[in-house]
């Protein structure tokens, strides 16, 4: 696909971002229009929102509590905050847990930052405190889950050790027009829906979760294959202390650590002693294919009718004949033959034909 047939599209942008002919494209480092071939009708070339390099700020930081005081709550409705009708950044709120921080919380955010223009996006995280006392152990530290979220590029401001319910003290302290959470009730101790109270009030505004990613999910891949990440461990140095598990687990993991090595070393010389007769096997059907008439050449005029061979085992047959049979003795017969070779005058006479002359 050629460069300028391509549309960028940008998140919040509205429009596609058309990039411009190869003629009339800025070059790297140039700043005259006319040395980059663009004349000055042309509107300039504006390039799209960078990411950000700084983190979210924390909400106990002095910028977020100046921010604070010096905007006043006035909620607005959501109905007017759709309209684009409010004259300030909307503040919208999302919280949770945000263990092992993963692609549905991300998703979760993007939909909480783009649900109203002009949005302000608030996350408030729990701590270990409570989050350990009402749902349970987590994998990640408040500290981890805290700085995870500050370098989401959606995320203006993190407000630590968030309340597990939200209360109009809450929603009033941090100027908070809406609340973004997915839509289903979300139980907690007495509660059937903690939510239930923002929904009431019109102030909260629905997001969907991501089938099949949540923390519950990647933890239960895990302990799926929970041999196999103990073995690993060990293997890049970590004690079994650190991994919770008694000594005849760790050597039962480490005989299986290594005999898949073994297993995997065979395999690779098995795959290459294959790989080196299939190389060698073409290599020999390539020269067959190369000499193959001259073979069939040479094969004929060894072994044919006419052949050398042929020629060479008719003279063998007559030898072998001659030599296991009496030499031929016209108008003699078998006894007559056998009588002369008992006289030694036969082999007295002058004629040479009447056999050979005594020594």
């Amino acid at each position: 696909m050629a460069q300028s047939d391509v549309d960028l599209k940008f998140p919040g942008s509205g429009a596609a971002l058309q990039s411009s002919p190869p003629a009339k494209r800025i070059k790297r480092g140039i700043n005259n229009f006319a040395d980059a071939g663009v004349s000055e009708e042309d509107p300039p070339f504006k390039y799209p929102r960078l990411a950000e390099t700084i983190p979210a700020k924390f909400h106990t930081e002095p910028e977020c509590e100046d921010l604070r005081s010096r905007l006043p709550y006035s909620p607005c409705s959501l109905e007017a905050a759709k309209a684009g009708l409010v004259n300030r950044p909307i503040r919208v709120y999302a919280d949770g847990v945000f263990d092992m921080y993963h692609a549905g919380h991300a998703r979760a955010l993007l939909q909480a930052k783009t649900c109203l223009p002009n949005v302000y996006l608030l996350v408030g995280v729990t701590s270990d405190k409570q989050t350990h006392r009402l749902k349970g152990n987590t994998v990640m530290t408040e500290w981890e889950r805290y700085e995870t979220l500050r370098h989401c590029r959606y995320v203006d401001e993190i407000i630590t050790d968030c309340p597990w319910n939200i209360t109009l003290d809450f929603i009033e302290k941090h100027r908070i027009d809406f609340v973004a959470h997915d839509d289903l009730p979300y139980n907690s101790g007495s509660s059937t829906d903690i939510y239930a109270p923002i929904k009431a009030m019109g102030k909260f505004v629905a997001t969907q979760r991501t089938d099949g990613v949540s923390t519950s999910d990647v933890i239960a891949r895990i302990v799926k294959d929970y041999d196999h990440y103990l073995r690993r461990n060990l293997a890049r140095g970590y004690s079994r202390k650190d991994l919770n598990i008694g000594y005849l687990k760790e050597k039962k993991l480490r005989i299986s650590h290594n005999v898949d090595k073994v297993k995997e070393q065979i395999g690779e010389k098995k795959d290459n002693l294959v790989s080196l007769l299939d190389k060698t096997g073409k290599e020999l059907i390539g020269k067959w294919e190369e000499k193959r008439q001259e073979f069939i050449m040479k094969f004929i005029e060894l072994f044919g009718k006419d052949s050398t061979f042929q020629q060479f085992i008719g003279d063998s047959s007559g030898a072998i004949i001659r030599a296991v049979s009496p030499p031929p003795h016209s108008g003699l017969t078998e006894d007559q033959f056998v009588s002369l070779s008992d006289d030694d005058s036969y082999y007295d006479a002058d004629d040479s034909s009447q056999g050979p002359s005594r020594y």
